[in-house]
């Protein structure tokens, strides 16, 4: 049974007396909204007389009644406006129950309700709607935590408290965090707007946006421990996508010169301030191109979406200012590893690597093949010194299982990551078209899979069938637009530019808890 608070009680009872007089608090009809509350604050001029009939909805987010006449402030989705609300201009008859009763007594902060009337200024200059008509929109049954403020005696400062500030709390429940923290809203919206540019900038380079399996028989494309799910008619096991790398490719061998996709992919691995079970990717394949030219793309998108959010190619994240104009910095891994540790991998062997770790005191298992111990260094101590955007190139082939073998560094394959604020927002590579030295990197695969590599990639024999038909050269590319999305907001963890993250579980052991699904 539903425990409900005193507050909440309350508010039951009130719905139960409109109810009774004969007021619906969850109308049906369409309330028709002309404006919004930041377009009045924008543009009312009192010498225009402009916005003489206006009709509003939004939340009511405060109330002060002062006997036969009050003001409230409206929140709708553009802001906040005040509201000055006349007994007599509403109830123009003999019946004042509607302000009497309804407004005074039984409508709380929380509650929709839509307005119609002309605006005004008041006496101390406050742009405010003289409201002529009144009507309750839906009935809000739960309190919200309303930010109060005070003023500091010894500094003369606000303070706010009550705020609806706790991480976990605001995660759990972003409807209420983007109703209390309107602000919130900003990085959501600059996110799309992020998403949009990309999509502009591809779709003008004649790129074809598609849609790829979210549900797959075989999972691949990355290194990445899978969700599992099982299909009950075909009886058969299926993963959620950990990337769309194999099918993207499998457009390009059918035809397509340039495919991209804005993909939701799912892994079953740690959750930080950086990962997200699911998260999601921007992946893009061109046929005739190779990593070089994949850099200056994504030079120029990235530097593009920068201009497009913020005006500028800087961005203030946390301490540092970023800056996204072209050209970027370029250095080899084996560079950037040397730089930062004094140590050369160069061909250096599995036990070498691994007393090059150890000395410089990162942590290994003993499932790590080479691959896994140069990442684990990188990772370590080269990546998050990185805060101006870098590419770091050139990658060695056990680490890249799908990237082409480099030109003229043997050992090494064409592959790039981009790295910003100390953490990789994009990987791409000459992609492998050699469906020989595919196969033989997938067989390298499941070894490592046979040491315990949980992320090792499985043979995908569908793919491996549509190289041998023939994929032209081809230039891949996957961006990350949660991490991207946190350094263009100023965002300090993913947390805060996905409206929905994954969190544990809200219920302890109790007959109250939700009993699971089928497992997935």
């Amino acid at each position: 049974m539903q425990h409900l608070s005193e507050q909440e009680i309350i508010r039951r009872n009130k719905l139960e007396e409109l109810q009774k007089l004969g007021i619906e608090p969850y109308p049906s009809e369409l309330f028709d909204v002309n404006f919004y509350a930041q377009e009045i604050l924008e543009n009312y001029h009192p010498e225009l007389n402009n916005f003489q009939e206006v009709s509003l909805a939004g939340r009511l987010m405060s109330i002060r009644v002062k006997g036969k006449a009050s003001f409230a402030e409206l929140q709708d989705a553009s802001g906040r406006i005040q509201l000055y609300i006349n007994r007599d201009e509403i109830c123009p008859g003999e019946d004042k129950e509607l302000y009497n009763t309804v407004f005074k007594k039984l409508v709380d902060l929380g509650d929709f309700v839509g307005v119609k009337g002309h605006v005004f200024k008041t006496m101390v200059g406050e742009t405010s709607i003289h409201v002529t008509g009144f009507t309750l929109l839906s009935k809000s049954l739960r309190p919200l935590p309303v930010v109060k403020e005070r003023t500091d005696e010894a500094t003369g400062e606000k303070i706010t408290y009550d705020a609806f500030s706790d991480p976990e709390q605001r995660y759990r429940q972003r409807y209420v965090d983007l109703v209390v923290n309107p602000h919130v809203r900003d990085a959501f919206v600059k996110r799309t707007q992020l998403v949009q540019a990309m999509r502009n900038y591809l779709n003008d380079k004649g790129y074809l946006e598609v849609e790829t399996p979210i549900l797959q028989p075989l999972y691949g494309g990355a290194a990445a421990r899978p969700f599992k799910t099982h299909h009950n008619t075909l009886d058969m096991t299926l993963y959620l996508r950990i990337a769309n790398e194999l099918y993207l490719k499998r457009l390009i061998v059918g035809g397509f010169d340039g495919v991209y996709e804005f993909s939701k992919d799912f892994r079953n691995e740690g959750m930080s301030r950086f990962h997200n079970p699911e998260f999601t990717q921007m992946e893009l394949y061109v046929a005739y191109k190779d990593y070089y030219w994949m850099m200056d793309l994504v030079e120029e998108m990235v530097e593009r979406v920068a201009l497009v959010l913020h005006g500028k190619t800087e961005v203030q994240v946390g301490e540092n200012l970023i800056n996204f104009q072209r050209p970027w910095k370029r250095f080899t891994m084996a560079e950037s590893i040397e730089h930062f540790t004094g140590f050369n991998i160069d061909g250096k062997s599995e036990e070498e690597l691994r007393a090059a770790a150890k000395e410089l005191k990162v942590g290994l298992d003993p499932s790590m093949g080479k691959a896994k111990i140069i990442d684990e260094i990188f990772g370590e101590h080269v990546e998050p010194k990185l805060i101006q955007p870098t590419f770091i190139t050139d990658y060695p082939v056990e680490m890249s299982p799908l990237a082409k073998k480099h030109r003229s560094k043997p050992g090494l394959v064409e592959r790039f990551e981009a790295i910003c604020n100390g953490k990789e927002i994009c990987n791409a590579f000459s992609e492998l078209n050699d469906p020989i030295d595919q196969r033989a990197r997938f067989e390298e695969q499941l070894e490592l899979g046979k040491r315990g590599d949980t992320e090792a990639m499985v043979l995908d024999e569908d793919f491996l069938r549509a190289l041998e038909y023939g994929m032209p050269p081809t230039a891949g590319l996957g961006i990350g637009i949660d991490r991207l999305s946190m350094i263009m907001t100023n965002s300090n963890s993913i947390q805060d530019v996905l409206f929905f993250p994954q969190m544990k579980p809200e219920y302890t052991k109790s007959e109250n808890a939700p009993k699971p699904e089928a497992e997935v």
